[in-house]
């Protein structure tokens, strides 16, 4: 204080200023003193929090009521997102700004790409992104790779492993849980669909009970003879006829099912 005083007493003189000037300019010179001290980094940390660790970070992403304001925060800090948690928790967030999650969803890793799309969190559309950047990136992943998605993955990625060249994955993908009967039909209607897997379709006790699964078996030209007449027989001869008009069973494959199944059951094409 007396070194504010000797400041003020030395403008005054100069500067002939009243008494209550010298009390402005006393407080003025002690606001820049304590300004003074005040680190350089405060007013960026106020803004992107630079020293905000990884952990304080995951912890806060943790909140579902966090507001998009606070998150956009977090996306200025380049060394917070050199941290593939903090990415990924970002990406996963139901608040973050739609234009950073889906930039962040692109840089992420395949397996980080699958929680996002099992994340129920996670907006639907964004969730379509991450499943079809895994699908594209498909070719170029490992075998082992390939395995683990085809067991924990989207019913969407199960579907596209069902045209793996690897017996063990499309084996795998067949028992994912999340497959759906709609995606064993369209693989089974697919031109690159295996002998092996369409004969493990027709003895898989849970898909080849299906009635849509077996009217597609018995349109699929790799059908063995013996399940496709056991399938021919559970059809109504209407739909059995209009079966056999469109499927790629060999000509004498479909004229035995017409001989043993149709016949005496109505007229036959």
């Amino acid at each position: 204080m007396e070194r504010c005083a000797w400041r003020a007493e030395r403008l005054l003189e100069g500067a002939a200023l009243s008494p209550p000037d010298c009390m402005d300019l006393e407080n003025s010179i002690s606001f820049r003193e304590e300004d003074d001290s005040v680190s350089p980094l405060t007013s960026a940390e106020d803004s992107a929090n630079p020293g905000m660790s990884e952990d304080l970070a995951l912890a806060e992403l943790k909140s579902r009521d966090l507001p998009s304001e606070e998150i956009g925060k977090f996306s200025k800090n380049r060394n917070l997102l050199k941290s593939r948690k903090v990415r990924f928790a970002l990406a996963a967030h139901p608040h973050t700004p739609r234009p950073l999650a889906l930039r962040l969803i692109r840089e992420l890793y395949t397996f980080d790409l699958m929680q996002i799309s099992l994340t129920p969190a996670v907006a639907a559309d964004l969730k379509r992104l991450a499943d079809e950047l895994m699908v594209s990136r498909l070719a170029s992943v490992t075998l082992g790779e390939r395995l683990s998605l085809a067991r924990r993955s989207s019913g969407f990625v199960a579907a596209a492993l069902l045209l793996d060249k690897e017996s063990r994955v499309w084996q795998a993908a067949l028992q994912n849980p999340r497959l759906t009967e709609a995606a064993v039909v369209k693989a089974l209607h697919a031109l690159g669909s295996s002998p092996a897997f369409v004969e493990a379709v027709c003895h898989d006790q849970k898909w080849s009970v299906r009635h849509e699964i077996r009217v597609a078996l018995l349109r699929n030209p790799h059908t063995p003879l013996a399940r496709a007449l056991e399938f021919a027989r559970r059809l109504a001869p209407p739909l059995l006829r209009d079966v056999l008009h469109t499927s790629r069973l060999p000509e004498k494959t479909k004229t035995y099912l017409r001989t043993k199944v149709l016949a005496g059951r109505g007229p036959s094409n």
